[in-house]
């Protein structure tokens, strides 16, 4: 496939690549706008580029779009797809785009930004600002869809006005895009809102927006994945520390943090002081490594905390448990010293290894690297850092992308993207290299010489957010959890609760002295309502007990999932049940 790049040439691509599909997809979302334009002659741009699996445009129009909308829209993209029209890149001058756009200030305050000659591309009779690349015809535009509509506020500033934004998807089959629209339907099934209700994990109340409820289920898988989070830890050599929820304004003014996350934190006033629910762990984390005299050869110190933790998210922005205002956060700060660096980070990269496996998720990793504005600390100590990270993967032949300009004010990171089920990807675990906080905070060591030595600091998420990571993983196992980790791993269905209820809670007891979470269904439905019961409710295994389980002293279980039947004696099953568990899987 040829493509027209930012500086003009023609380069031959392959289809079956994330730059090829990216390249589709922005140029669908011009052909997107072209369509709209003859529709909407009135139309204002704003910014259209391709997103994960697909793109969108943000347009301002005096009248509202529906769904149903989409349907007109997408047959003119057809129509003018079918023209095959030239897409033609220009180089003008500041002045010259001004002229073009002078209709629309979206596009002028981007060129107000902007210093150098400006990129401009044409097709029929739409003309956009923009860097490319593209396509070279629209007639290579075949196999897409319009998918929804949202409000989207320009720039994602909520000062500025609201715009409609267009999503779609661009494939370069029709095999391709009907598999991901049925893969689509599919993640409307498993969405974890739903789930969540089904399946009685968690609640939300208009009494506390983005403040999540968990009901005794809910709580239950997530203890679960916390024991084996600690579990991990342990095994990693980690101490555990917990530090308060609010901390005076002097501290986030040490750390940064009041100057370039204030809008994120709730602040209040106590007894004529300012103080800050805490965003975030770190300053905290600082403070009690500093309660104690370190020796270069106590380190590495390895720190980790579950903290609790508030952001003021727009209420707009709030979705389930992924995104919401108070939330528990997977943290680990790393003390270390530069020798230790290289080595400490691939231990890391193992850890998140071991820890994503037991989820069944894969994941690529990303070096985000210094903000262009609004980041603390010299250049130097900047370039240094991120030299490292990369030096950490490579040695440990880890492959990774840069993410150029989206490091954290403090210092660069590694993002490892986590690919579910369904194909999608979230951002989970963080790595983030940090010498900056360790100077502001005046911490130090003392090394083999007597002298004062800065520690380097590592700030470390492995799941991340854990509410957010119990949203993907119900999405991810579409709420049919493993045995390990279901809130209810059995049900003990007895075939006629007068003759078998007694041999029922039997097996029940039995189960449960080996810490199985187990319950009896003994309700007055027939027994094929129940074990239908037990499949709505995603119980990873059902045993029925009827006359001959209780005359031999066996049980009969099925899987989720499965009609098929196994009748073993109480000691297999157990054994089965108790190994299956250790193995986490």
């Amino acid at each position: 496939m040829k493509i027209q790049m930012h500086d003009g040439q023609i380069k031959e691509i392959e289809k079956n690549t994330k730059e090829a599909f990216e390249i589709l997809n922005h140029s669908t979302s011009h052909l997107l706008a072209e369509a709209l334009l003859e529709l909407y002659p009135q139309v204002k741009f704003g910014i259209g580029p391709a997103i994960e699996e697909g793109f969108y445009y943000d347009i301002d129009l005096d009248q509202s779009l529906l769904e149903e909308d989409l349907i007109t829209i997408e047959a003119k993209m057809h129509e003018l797809a079918a023209k095959n029209e030239k897409i033609v890149r220009e180089v003008v001058s500041k002045e010259e785009a001004k002229k073009i756009f002078a209709n629309n200030p979206y596009k002028i305050e981007l060129i107000n930004e902007l210093n150098e000659d400006i990129t401009i591309f044409k097709q029929g009779n739409f003309i956009d600002l923009c860097y490319g690349p593209h396509l070279l015809y629209t007639g290579n535009i075949k196999h897409f869809k319009l998918l929804s509509i949202a409000g989207a506020y320009w720039r994602g500033d909520s000062k500025n006005k609201m715009l409609t934004r267009i999503y779609g998807t661009s494939w370069f089959s029709k095999d391709e895009l009907e598999k991901h629209l049925n893969n689509l339907l599919e993640r409307k099934k498993r969405d974890h809102r739903l789930l969540g209700k089904q399946l009685n994990l968690f609640m939300l109340s208009e009494y506390g927006p983005g403040f999540p409820f968990y009901l005794p289920d809910g709580v239950t898988l997530k203890n679960n994945i916390l024991d084996y989070w600690k579990e991990m830890h342990y095994k990693y050599n980690y101490q555990f520390c917990e530090t308060p929820t609010m901390l005076s304004r002097e501290l986030w003014e040490i750390s940064g943090h009041w100057e370039h996350y204030r809008n994120n934190m709730y602040t209040l006033k106590i007894d004529d002081r300012d103080f800050a629910v805490k965003p975030m762990n770190c300053p905290g984390g600082i403070l009690v490594y500093k309660n104690t005299l370190h020796s270069y050869r106590d380190l590495p110190i390895r720190l980790a905390e579950l903290g609790h933790v508030h952001r003021h998210e727009a209420s707009g922005a709030l979705n389930g448990l992924l995104r919401v205002r108070a939330f528990s956060q997977d943290d680990a700060h790393i003390f270390c010293r530069e020798d230790q660096l290289v080595d400490e980070i691939s231990t890391l990269l193992k850890f998140y290894d071991e820890m994503y496996s037991v989820f069944g998720l894969s994941y690529h990793i990303e070096l985000s690297t210094r903000p262009e504005k609004d980041y603390i600390g010299d250049i130097a100590l900047w370039d240094k850092a991120e030299s490292i990270l990369k030096e950490a993967c490579l040695s440990s032949k880890r492959e990774f992308i840069i993410n150029p300009g989206d490091g954290a004010f403090y210092g660069p990171k590694l993002d490892f993207k986590l690919c579910d089920s369904m194909g999608r990807i979230w951002q989970c675990g963080t790595i983030q290299l940090d010498m900056n906080l360790p100077e502001r905070f005046d911490m130090f060591y003392i090394d083999e010489n007597g002298n004062k030595v800065r520690p380097i600091m590592l700030h470390r998420a492995c799941l991340g957010s854990i509410e957010r990571f119990m949203a993907i993983i119900i999405e991810n196992y579409g709420g049919a959890f493993p045995l390990w980790l279901a809130p209810t791993q059995i049900v003990i269905l007895p075939v006629n609760e007068n003759i078998h209820l007694e041999y029922a809670l039997e097996i029940q007891e039995l189960l449960k002295q080996h810490h199985l979470r187990v319950k009896v269904d003994a309700s007055n439905e027939k027994l094929g309502y129940r074990l239908r019961n037990a499949q709505v409710n995603k119980y990873p295994l059902s045993i029925v007990l009827g006359d001959k389980e209780k005359e031999n002293g066996t049980v009969t279980y099925r899987e989720y999932g499965s009609n098929k039947q196994v009748t073993v004696s109480k000691e297999e099953f157990i054994e089965m049940i108790l190994d299956r568990i250790a193995k986490k899987i």
